[in-house]
């Protein structure tokens, strides 16, 4: 029979791959780039140094930094189209929250809150459900996450076994996770965290009893062992096509302000969205959790949540990973306070007894029958089906069962057609959330003029960008200055509206989405 961490795979897998919620997981064009990047580089075996795609910026230096992530898709693309780079996509999320589960209930969640806590993750998630690389550093998060807590925990227990040696594998995701996103620094960020818990409970521990004294040795060996391990990972992550520039570029890229202030994922949630609100009881659930703790030695604890507050309030591309960290950290001491709770004052008459050691046991051994279920039979039938119906065009009989593309009430599908037939090689300008989408359709027949890389861009470009996109005072001066003989503009946006009453322009395509405009 199938787990309940089964059920949560297969639902998700099932939900994101043969529902509508297929093509949201294409709503950010961002994708386009990554796949014919990813096809550049099999083809041509070399990883791109400077740019390929836009008229802007061509041949000026570009560090393609998800280079892995980008071979990966871009072979997916190549093999079975955009069902396979959704299927991916999906089999990534849906693995991150089962197992996310697995490990909140192997820490001793009760199964009814485990199954809640992940649904309000997986909600508050749901906002950055995209086929992007970020989906890579959730898992990669949840790893580091589980190695560290679980050797603490062997630290403070004074038991040495598997974990206190796994410690030592934390470079080996880490020389995978710097080559498929900048998501990395999270990891260095938990190890900070685990190894100020160290020396804090090493400072607090008393020397008088033998018990304190081991220990205290024990936990300075884990501060050595976590900063030599530190140490080992930082220079892991030299191991990319770029060294050190990319530490620099990185660097440079979140430290710009106005990149940063006009970036829409960099902005703040706005908690009037429904997966923000989840984000918000997330929060709450996590204080609550931390106040009624029992133990207060874990220091670890409360940072792991104070990080996580503080970077989904920051940015809310950074929700996903503040979710599952506050449900890591909550499941576990939610369920210890509610195991302490004296339910026999609520429980006094008719059957109370018999509900008072009831209930404890009928969740403990629905724990310890869900840790039983190891098979995964169900699991392996799930990928092993999608993925022949995704070798199959996502036809299963006369019945199609998968269609994952780019939606077309979002995205310029019928101008860009037009656009490719008229088979002219001048760069478009469009605006940036429509880049991805313009390289992945015509490239390398039509480069773009603008697209989602901000950090390739710089904050310059994106002044004039701006201006032109709010048409304000000087807005003209980037297409003037590119040379732009076509613009390609959402429907009513002011751009479009501005270049129909401008008689140096004349419009060569309309529909309900795009507006084509021809410098005449």
């Amino acid at each position: 029979m199938p787990s309940v961490g089964d059920v949560i795979f297969i639902a998700l897998l099932g939900l994101l791959c043969f529902t509508p919620l297929s093509v949201r997981l294409l709503g950010d064009a961002g994708i386009g780039w990554h796949i014919r990047t990813g096809q550049e580089i099999l083809a041509t075996h070399a990883i791109p140094g400077v740019d390929l795609f836009s008229s802007t910026m061509l041949d000026k230096p570009w560090l393609a930094w998800e280079w892995l992530y980008d071979i990966l898709v871009g072979g997916l693309d190549r093999a079975a189209g955009l069902n396979a780079v959704v299927l991916f996509t999906a089999l990534v999320i849906a693995a991150v929250f089962a197992w996310t589960f697995r490990l909140i209930v192997r820490r001793r969640t009760n199964l009814q809150l485990a199954v809640v806590l992940v649904m309000l993750a997986a909600s508050a998630s749901m906002i950055h459900f995209l086929a992007r690389p970020h989906v890579l550093s959730w898992l990669f998060t949840v790893v580091w996450f589980w190695i560290l807590d679980s050797t603490e925990k062997e630290c403070l227990a004074g038991r040495t076994g598997k974990h206190a040696r796994i410690l030592w594998s934390l470079p080996l995701p880490m020389l995978i996770w710097v080559n498929v996103h900048g998501g990395w620094l999270i990891g260095f960020a938990l190890l900070g965290i685990y190894w100020i818990s160290a020396l804090w409970i090493w400072f607090a521990t008393g020397h008088n009893r033998v018990e304190g004294i081991l220990l205290r040795l024990r936990l300075a060996r884990r501060a050595r062992e976590l900063a030599i391990v530190g140490v080992i990972a930082a220079l892991t992550t030299l191991a990319n096509p770029y060294g050190w520039k990319l530490h620099s570029h990185i660097y440079h890229y979140l430290s710009n302000r106005f990149l940063m202030d006009h970036i829409d994922e960099f902005q703040s949630p706005n908690f009037h969205g429904v997966a923000q609100r989840c984000f918000a009881g997330l929060i709450l659930i996590a204080f609550v959790a931390l106040g009624a703790r029992a133990r207060r030695e874990r220091l670890s604890e409360g940072l792991v949540v104070l990080f996580a507050v503080y970077s989904g309030l920051v940015a809310s591309r950074n929700i996903p990973v503040s979710s599952l960290l506050l449900v890591l950290v909550a499941g576990p001491l939610l369920s210890e306070a509610f195991a302490k709770i004296r339910w026999h004052r609520f429980l006094r008459w008719g059957r109370g007894a018999e509900l008072r050691s009831a209930v404890p046991t009928f969740l403990a051994r629905m724990g310890a029958l869900e840790l039983g279920l190891r098979g995964h039979v169900w699991v392996v039938l799930a990928v092993v089906l999608s993925s022949w119906i995704v070798l199959h065009g996502g036809v299963a009989g006369s019945s199609r069962l998968m269609d994952a593309h780019f939606d077309a009430t979002r995205f310029p599908v019928k101008a860009v057609d037009f656009v490719a037939q008229q088979g002219l090689p001048e760069p478009v300008l469009g605006p940036d959330y429509w880049g991805g989408y313009l390289i992945y359709r015509l490239y390398p027949t039509v480069q773009v003029v603008a697209d989602d890389r901000h950090d390739l861009y710089g904050e310059e470009f994106f002044k004039f960008y701006l201006k032109m996109v709010h048409v304000e005072p000087g807005w003209y001066t980037l297409i003037r200055e590119q040379g732009v003989r076509r613009v390609l503009m959402p429907k009513g946006s002011p751009v479009a509206n501005i270049l129909a009453e401008s008689v140096g322009w004349q419009m060569v395509y309309e529909d309900n989405v795009a507006v084509l405009f021809e410098k005449r």
